[in-house]
């Protein structure tokens, strides 16, 4: 059974998360996707991260996560043979994928307007920090920044302290299903209309779209809304994040029938709850026309409750009552385990040299006709120099002499980055 991208090849010239994550949901949807790497790799492999105890060489967690089932070409681009390698690629591609930055692919001959009259058929997918347009079009761009300019640092945590980071790099994943949804759709309007053009997206814009209802009410009501700790800063009443007696969290988002209402009372031996006024409904439960007093009654209420059972105690309770909203707040440690992630093949295995067997998260759009699937490991950096490049038309010389290039320029980098350490910690 084909796969919805069976015979789209996607050229993929990336760093870090935002990009590459875009051209993995491409290849789970079935395209072949080569990923072009310098001569020294996707600076994602080198990625460590803390209390990373792993073999020195073994392959970072960042690029393992979002580089599943590429394959990769490691060329020097600067060099004539490795541009004219990169060229040869694209002549055969239906999609160019980036996130590097507009004036340096201008500069090596790899800009939209470029490529669009070399390749007119290529639909031509870039991504970046705050956007194409405007004065920060080209400003540099890590997760928290775009999160902070977004909007969304500042509405994150307690009232009383200063705002938070959220917990994951979230922009640059929101900012990568942008983009490969807006390649899903070029791909339509070119089989629909005949028509090949440009993809364009941000981690600005992102984070935007993630908060599409909150900017909304700002915008409509002038609300001068305030990031509220364990609960939302637009949604009253319950909605929150409790402590239970030995030391759990619980989010409590909804009671949607009076029946669970009542048996929720009854539990938590929160009589008053039971009759409150301000609480008979899903609508005032969630906060709708109901006093600022009362939101801050009920969560003082729930607080204590929440902190005089333990977590198997509530969870009990919870499970047997489906007309609430509630889950248990789970670490990352769980969420591997979780059984509704493993039934649902929301996570899969990658084998990995140095490391052995290990989980990462798969494919987890379902097709019922033609379904997507997890394609594999994450390649060595230059697997398929050879292989490609021989289809190609390159001969062996031509090969060895990409391979010497690029080994040699590694070897340079590595070289000068060694020395930039040892001088900073003298």
């Amino acid at each position: 059974m084909p796969e919805p991208l069976s015979g789209i090849t996607v050229i993929e010239m990336t760093v870090a998360i935002q990009g590459p994550a875009a051209a993995l949901y491409l290849r789970d949807m079935g395209a072949e996707v080569i990923k072009v790497e310098p001569p020294l790799g996707d600076p994602s492999r080198y990625m460590r991260g803390r209390q990373n105890e792993l073999p020195e060489n073994s392959m970072a967690p960042q690029h393992v996560a979002v580089n599943r089932g590429k394959r990769s070409i490691c060329l020097d681009i600067k060099t004539d043979l490795g541009s004219r390698a990169l060229f040869a690629l694209l002549d055969n591609a239906d999609v160019f994928l980036t996130n590097f930055r507009a004036a340096a692919l201008t500069q090596m001959g790899l800009g939209y307007e470029q490529l669009k009259e070399k390749y007119p058929q290529l639909i031509y997918a870039s991504v970046n920090g705050f956007g194409p347009k405007g004065p920060d079009a080209s400003k540099a761009m890590f997760d928290g920044a775009a999160c902070a300019r977004g909007g969304l640092t500042y509405h994150t945590g307690n009232p009383d302290r200063e705002p938070a980071m959220p917990g994951a790099i979230i922009i640059d994943t929101a900012g990568a299903m942008q983009l490969a949804l807006g390649v899903m759709t070029a791909i339509c309007a070119r089989e629909r209309h005949g028509v090949s053009q440009q993809v364009q997206t941000s981690a600005l814009g992102a984070t935007l779209w993630l908060q599409q209802w909150e900017l909304t009410h700002v915008a409509m009501t002038n609300a001068e809304l305030t990031r509220d700790g364990n609960h939302h800063s637009n949604i009253g009443g319950i909605y929150g994040v409790y402590e239970t007696k030995d030391g759990d969290w619980i989010t409590f988002a909804q009671v949607m029938t009076q029946e669970a209402w009542d048996a929720m009372c009854i539990f938590a031996e929160t009589w008053e709850l039971a009759i409150h006024p301000s609480f008979q409904t899903p609508g005032q439960r969630l906060g709708d026309g109901i006093s600022e007093e009362a939101t801050l009654e009920v969560r003082e209420i729930l607080k204590t409750a929440f902190a005089s059972k333990t977590t198997d105690e509530w969870l009990k309770f919870l499970y047997s009552e489906p007309e609430i909203v509630w889950e248990k707040a789970r670490s990352w440690q769980e969420v591997l385990v979780d059984e509704q992630n493993i039934a649902n093949d929301y996570l899969t295995t990658v084998n990995l040299p140095d490391v052995g067997k290990t989980k990462t998260v798969g494919n987890l759009v379902a097709l019922s006709e033609t379904p997507g699937s997890v394609k594999g490991n994450p390649p060595e950096l230059g697997e398929a120099n050879n292989p490609l490049l021989t289809e190609l038309g390159f001969n062996s010389s031509e090969l060895a002499e990409i391979e010497m290039t690029a080994t040699q320029q590694r070897e340079e980098t590595i070289a000068e980055l060694k020395a930039i350490a040892d001088a900073a910690a003298q």
